[in-house]
């Protein structure tokens, strides 16, 4: 085996049975265990794998398993708690982009998902070392591991030989793969968090007699929330707290449970950790704060070793409504609500926020987690149960940090097709961000990088908590919106006017009605109502006249929603609440969503029901949150309205030459760092990515023959000077433009030369660029995120405008399209004033072909181009930079936890 698989670190990832396992590299030591592994093995067991019942056929697969490294094989293991539960091999022949691949599964652990795991482990090594085809051979028989090969996902055929079946097995990363590792991920992840969130007995250790212990309080918790099952507590000094009774140790306990409450010192945590895992416990629950980096390693060491799911440390708790089990294992103020919101928070506070403002809603929650550190569950656990459990219907997120962003961004965009997804997006700022090395790093701030992750994965992504519970309501009570035409209905000309402006710079739109529409609501209106948008239906407006108009706008195929914007008067027969109240009607009655705005609410948002108990309508008390939630609501609707994006296909690139491009130049500079012009230029080559003609030149005589091939029909060329690690040429004033004739050009060498001479290693020499639209495209590889693609307006004004859009690679078609719309500049492509537009399908080939590269080359850590010309006759890249660094490709979706 060689060096590259020995440095992948141990992965823990979990069984169908939702138990947790290791997943690593075969080494010597290993050999008597993996003997044992084998000697333990059922005699038809190894007639299925070796073909013959031979015990010699097993000594010598533990031997060449434990050999000494070597090229072109491979070997994972599966283990637990020091047994080996199963082995995956392959081996290169004498092509060396496909090898043979062998399993084998301990006895009485089939059917648990031991063997497909370690495929999925061993195709990711497989791939990162270039091979594409996997072949194995099986007795016909065995439908086990055919079911194997043909279950994974991949594109396998099947030959038969007699008794023995040929598979070959085609190792391409496609969505039928990837969905098919989410599945089996999925079913895992739900079944290891069963006893976390459905425990069948509980226990709380650190419950102490004195009041105001955080142990004691979530005891009492449980205890007052009408937990349904047994519950102990663990404490060595008393028999009871609370009248729960007591016992000295966990492994004292009368029956093992499933979940442990840890509100013990820092420093006994990881001792308490050990204890439960011996015991058998299966989810730990760590509310303790303060651990230092021993402890913390200790606990998670614990954590994997046993196989416990850990929720925290430093949280609030758990919650889980379900009226048959009714846990409430937190220190919060209160019991949650009841309902049908999912809740994960990494801070307490927000997370006691949220609990307050759903419960006051009446939107409630089904299950609620403060993830707190976040050592083990996470916000992609949490989706992948709210999407199964069957109580869940809106999902709220709180987090900030993540582990693994393209996987959170697939669970996030399935589950978003099924429920709201939303999120306060923290961690905003740029506060301690290491400084841009280029126009590319300066842009993608942290916010750009986030909003890119949310905007693809369909996540409403709100800036407070305040609005996202008001975000909240609306998609909770109402209907979506087919698109973001408003109507707008008042009572006083003022309110109107305030909630006409709110929907304005929430991006809505607010159509004038046709003449029929005019007509149909003056009818039902009192007299010297106003019927522009908004409608001033004036303070004497009645319960039953406001509704016959909501009603009328609810038929009206011009609007898509409307909203209601209210002052309590002396006129009107009903007012307030009874006039909001009638806004909702019978279950089913409204097509399009209602909301209110309610001037003298004295809550940012309410839910009130219908005078009929039809349903509820948002009452807001500020035009400004109306309109936000409801652009929220309609760019939810445009999401789910559009089909999945795919990455388009470009058969035209060189992949292999790339990374050997790539490898060569970090051979020769191991610290990695800018590429040459020529590298680079070689580089964008094996992408089809144009640019301008130029030609290297390192001395005045070679600059001047480049200027004269170069020089066109106008005989003007562009001269720049190079260096290591020169980024911005502009600023150094290392750029000479519209140099005529050899004269000219000498003396552009000459001055770059006296004042970078010491530096300077040569200049480039180009064509001059004809006029047209400058733009900048360009690539930062997040070490959490992975590549995102930047664009946007170009040139020297790049950075101080700062009109970028970013997308995170690989780019699907809508990926492209958004990014090229995104910008303020985008109408300058379109063509203004009669000028013609660019060439847009040239300028989407540009942006998928710089999204291939990001995602080929790991190493590529930033690609900058500015300018990008573009013209209605094509796009050209005049200036382009990029930094490679010695970075191993990550397999995000691989099954593994953190």
């Amino acid at each position: 085996m060689t060096d590259s698989l020995l440095e992948r670190p141990p992965a823990h990832a979990l069984l169908a049975d939702g138990t947790t396992v290791c997943i690593r590299p075969v080494i010597p030591g290993d050999h008597e265990r993996l003997k044992g592994f084998y000697d333990e093995m059922s005699a038809e067991n190894l007639r299925l794998r070796f073909f013959s019942v031979s015990r010699r056929s097993a000594a010598m697969a533990a031997d060449r398993a434990c050999a000494p490294a070597r090229p072109g094989y491979r070997a994972l293991l599966a283990e637990a708690q020091g047994r080996v539960l199963g082995l995956a091999e392959y081996e290169t022949g004498d092509e060396k982009n496909s090898a043979e691949i062998s399993i084998a599964v301990a006895d009485g652990l089939h059917h648990r998902g031991v063997g497909t795991l370690l495929v999925e482990h061993l195709v990711s090594a497989a791939r990162a070392d270039g091979i594409t085809v996997f072949t194995a051979d099986a007795l016909s028989e065995n439908r086990e591991v055919l079911r194997l090969f043909t279950d994974l996902g991949l594109r396998t055929a099947r030959r038969f030989e007699g008794p023995e079946t040929r598979c070959t097995i085609h190792l391409d990363e496609d969505d039928a793969y990837l969905s098919a590792v989410e599945s089996r991920g999925r079913a895992a992840d739900v079944a290891s968090l069963r006893p976390l969130l459905y425990p069948k007995a509980v226990a709380v250790v650190g419950a102490g007699r004195k009041p105001g212990s955080v142990g004691r309080a979530i005891l009492h918790h449980i205890r007052t929330g009408g937990y349904t099952r047994r519950l102990f507590a663990v404490n060595p000094s008393v028999t009871s707290v609370l009248g729960v009774p007591c016992y000295p140790s966990v492994s004292a306990l009368p029956r093992t449970p499933d979940l442990v409450v840890v509100a013990v010192p820092a420093a006994a945590v990881p001792a308490t950790a050990e204890e439960c895992g011996k015991a058998g416990v299966r989810a730990l629950l760590v509310v303790t704060a303060g651990l230092g980096p021993d402890h913390a390693q200790a606990l998670r060491t614990a954590c994997r070793t046993y196989g416990m799911r850990l929720v925290g440390p430093n949280c609030l708790g758990i919650s889980h409504t379900d009226p048959g089990l009714r846990l409430d294992a937190t220190f919060a103020d209160g019991h949650p609500r009841p309902g049908s919101a999912g809740v994960a928070v990494q801070s307490g506070g927000i997370g006691i926020a949220l609990l307050d403002g759903l419960s006051r809603l009446g939107i409630g929650v089904s299950s609620f987690v403060s993830l707190g550190d976040k050592y083990d569950v996470s916000g992609n656990d949490m989706l992948q149960w709210w999407e199964t459990d069957g109580r869940t219907d809106l999902a709220l997120l709180h987090l900030e940090s993540f582990g693994n962003p393209r996987a959170f961004s697939r669970t996030a965009r399935r589950v978003a097709r099924r429920m709201p997804v939303l999120t306060v997006d923290a961690g905003r700022s740029t506060a301690g961000r290491r400084a841009a090395a280029s126009h590319t790093a300066a842009a993608a701030t942290p916010t750009m990088t986030r909003r890119a992750l949310f905007t693809q994965a369909g996540v409403t992504a709100t800036s407070s908590v305040g609005e996202l519970l008001e975000t909240a309501a609306l998609l909770y009570s109402q209907t979506l919106p087919e698109g973001n035409r408003v109507a707008i209905v008042t009572n006083a000309g003022g309110a109107g006017v305030l909630a006409a402006d709110a929907c304005a710079e929430a991006g809505l739109a607010l159509p004038p009605f046709t003449p029929a529409m005019a007509d149909e609501l003056l009818a039902v209106l009192p007299d010297g109502a106003a019927v522009g948008n908004p409608v001033d239906a004036t303070a004497a407006v009645t319960e039953e006249q406001l509704t016959d108009c909501v009603d009328a706008l609810m038929e009206y195929p011009g609007v898509d929603a409307v909203l209601v914007a209210l002052v309590p008067t002396a006129l009107a027969t009903a007012t307030g609440d009874h006039l909001i109240r009638a806004l909702t009607g019978a279950p089913g009655r409204r097509p399009k969503p209602v909301l209110a705005v309610c001037l003298e609410q004295d809550l940012p948002v309410k839910l009130l029901p219908a005078a009929d108990e039809g349903g509820t309508v948002p009452s807001y008390a500020e035009p400004q949150t109306a309109a936000r939630a409801l652009a929220h609501a309609a760019d939810r609707a445009a999401w789910l309205a559009r089909p999945a994006g795919t990455v388009p296909a470009l058969d035209d690139v060189d992949s292999e030459r790339a990374h050997t491009i790539a490898d060569a130049y970090l051979a020769a500079h191991p610290d990695g760092g800018w590429l040459d012009p020529r590298t680079c230029a070689d580089l964008l080559a094996c992408y089809r990515i144009p640019q301008i003609p130029w030609a290297w030149a390192e001395t005045e005589d070679d600059a001047v023959r480049a200027a004269e091939r170069l020089s066109g029909a106008d005989g003007r060329v562009v001269m720049k000077a190079h260096w290591p690690g020169l980024v911005h040429k502009s600023e150094e004033r290392a750029v000479h433009l519209d140099l005529r004739g050899e004269p000219q050009v000498r003396a552009a060498f000459r001055d770059l030369e006296t004042r970078f001479g010491h530096l300077m290693t040569g200049v480039v020499v180009q064509s001059l660029a004809r006029r047209g639209t400058e733009l900048f495209a360009g690539v930062v590889q997040d070490e959490v995120f992975g590549p995102l693609v930047l664009f946007g307006l170009g040139g020297t004004a790049t950075e101080v405008l700062a009109d970028h859009a970013a997308r995170l690679a690989p780019l699907t078609d809508h990926d492209v399209h958004d990014l090229i719309t995104s910008p303020r500049c985008a109408p300058l492509l379109f063509g203004t004033r009669g000028n013609r537009p660019v060439d847009l399908e040239a300028l989407e080939q540009l942006l998928r072909r710089l999204s291939r590269m990001a995602a080929d080359l790991p190493q590529l850590t930033e690609a900058d181009f500015n300018p990008v010309l573009a013209t209605p006759d094509g796009v050209t890249v005049l200036d382009a930079r990029v930094r490679l660094l010695p970075r191993r490709p990550q397999d995000p979706y691989l099954r593994r936890l953190r």
